[in-house]
Order: structure tokens, then C-alpha cells, then sequence
């Protein structure tokens, strides 16, 4: 178990990185905190020897994507409109929140590599890791990702 100083710094470091890749899986505020508080619970709880900083972000990537995982198999999921929830937050401009509903708008597969590598910065090769993929899908699904983002954008532009 982690000490509790050394704990209170890495969930201020990593609590917001958790909660987009639960919110960005999820689509729902409330399942994406429970899954941010199990992932850090987890970290608290774990006698993980980690080789460094990348190895336990990396770790707690992976251990959020299962988190999202198990709740897609419980019977009682459900999301929330995402309208509501980008009211909330404090994007720059319009086209911010189109690009976030889009973003959001997409099959969770394809969403996950998104933000994974848009948003957290990691490599295609890094993706497939922590997404248990080949490296070649996680490519193909940014791919696809970018085609399907370039033309609801693109319908949207066309409608205003």
C-alpha cells in the first residue's frame, strides 16, 4: 500500500487523465467518478513495484480501460445526454464543443484511440498495449476515427 502523501500526489497527477478516459468510454458522469475512485482505490491498494512514472500511467490506463470494460457488462448501464454535460465545461469556442461531440459521438472502439492518442498523447504502438489491439488496428480504428470525424464535422459545417 502506498504511503498516504505519496498517494494524495499521484491522484492530484493522474485523477484527471483517469476521469476523461472513463468519461470518454463511458458517456456518463456518475459511471465515469466510480470508475476514476475503483482505478484509484486500486492504485492505493497495490503492492506494484513500478519501474517509473510512464510504467504506472500506463498501468492505471490500463486498469481504467478494464474498469470501463466490466461496467459495459453489468445490466443496469446507461448514459446520459452529452449535451448536457458539454454545457458544463469550459471549451474556448464552438467549434470546441462540436469536435468534443463528435469526439463523444463516436463507437467506443474508435473513441478510445482517439483520445488515447489526441488527448494523452500516446503512440499508435503504446495504444495497442493498453488496449490489448495489434498495432495495426489501432492504427486502422484512427483511421477510421479521423474519416468518420472529417465528415460529421464536415455535415455540420454544411447545416449551419
Amino acid at each position: 500500500m502506498l504511503a498516504n502523501e505519496c498517494f494524495d500526489a499521484l491522484a492530484r497527477r493522474y485523477m484527471d487523465m483517469v476521469y476523461r478516459i472513463a468519461f470518454s468510454m463511458t458517456k456518463n458522469r456518475a459511471d465515469a467518478d466510480d470508475i476514476s475512485q475503483n482505478v484509484l482505490l486500486k492504485l492505493y491498494k497495490t503492492d506494484k513495484a513500478f519501474r517509473d512514472e510512464e510504467h504506472r500511467k500506463s498501468w492505471l490506463i490500463r486498469v481504467t480501460v478494464n474498469e470501463c470494460r466490466r461496467l459495459w457488462r453489468s445490466p443496469w448501464r446507461k448514459t446520459e445526454p452529452l449535451e448536457e454535460y458539454a454545457a458544463l465545461l469550459p471549451f474556448e469556442d464552438a467549434r470546441e464543443s462540436e469536435v468534443f461531440l463528435a469526439v463523444m459521438g463516436l463507437d467506443a472502439k474508435y473513441r478510445a484511440v482517439v483520445v488515447l492518442y489526441y488527448y494523452e498523447g500516446y503512440s499508435l504502438a503504446e495504444i495497442a498495449g493498453l488496449l490489448g489491439i495489434p498495432a495495426a488496428t489501432a492504427g486502422t480504428r484512427l483511421a477510421r476515427a479521423r474519416a468518420k470525424l472529417k465528415t460529421i464535422l464536415q455535415e455540420a459545417d454544411c447545416c449551419e
